[in-house]
């Protein structure tokens, strides 16, 4: 179901929707559901509960976390299937993982779901502020590229902004290899 086929809500409140989506919130629940639906929503609940999953906490301004991160996804994809992507999946996984240590002063949680649908990685930082995407100076070393090589290798990402911080997330697909 699309936005604007959701019955009972105005347009202003579609049009925050739209907007939502496009920051990289996803959907929200708005309107009338149909028994359908809400046993649709209900079988994806219960396959994500159900899905491997990592959950990792990572300290405060603490590098030897991007390594070990990088070790537990490399063990919870070991029985994916998609060696290529997982390769990939590690390698955008630190670049978040680096990103949310070095450009906050504060923990940050990384949280990785493998689904039927393909792998979602999601680094939730406590620290308002925005990441953005920048062009790298060709001299400044390895500053400035990692979210770059996101764009460029995720199927998919954003930023979910939360009552304290924001998530950085990005997602690859099972089925391309």
């Amino acid at each position: 179901m699309n936005v604007f086929e959701q019955g009972g809500t105005d347009i202003g409140t579609r049009a925050g929707v739209m907007e939502r989506q496009a920051r990289g919130g996803g959907p929200i629940a708005i309107g009338a559901f149909s028994a359908e639906t809400a046993e649709e929503e209900a079988d994806s609940a219960r396959d994500e509960a159900r899905a491997p999953r990592l959950n990792r906490r990572l300290g405060r301004a603490d590098l030897g976390a991007v390594p070990e991160a990088r070790r537990a996804l490399r063990e919870l994809l070991r029985h994916w299937g998609r060696p290529g992507r997982a390769e990939v999946a590690e390698l955008l996984t630190s670049e978040l993982v680096t990103n949310a240590l070095v450009h906050t002063d504060h923990d940050a949680v990384l949280t990785a779901t493998v689904g039927h649908r393909g792998l979602r990685v999601e680094v939730r930082d406590f620290v308002a502020r925005r990441p953005r995407l920048c062009v790298p100076i060709a001299d400044d070393g390895t500053h400035g590229r990692g979210l770059l090589l996101v764009q460029s290798l995720a199927d998919a990402w954003g930023v979910r902004v939360h009552g304290v911080g924001k998530a950085v997330w990005f997602e690859l697909d099972a089925g391309i290899a």
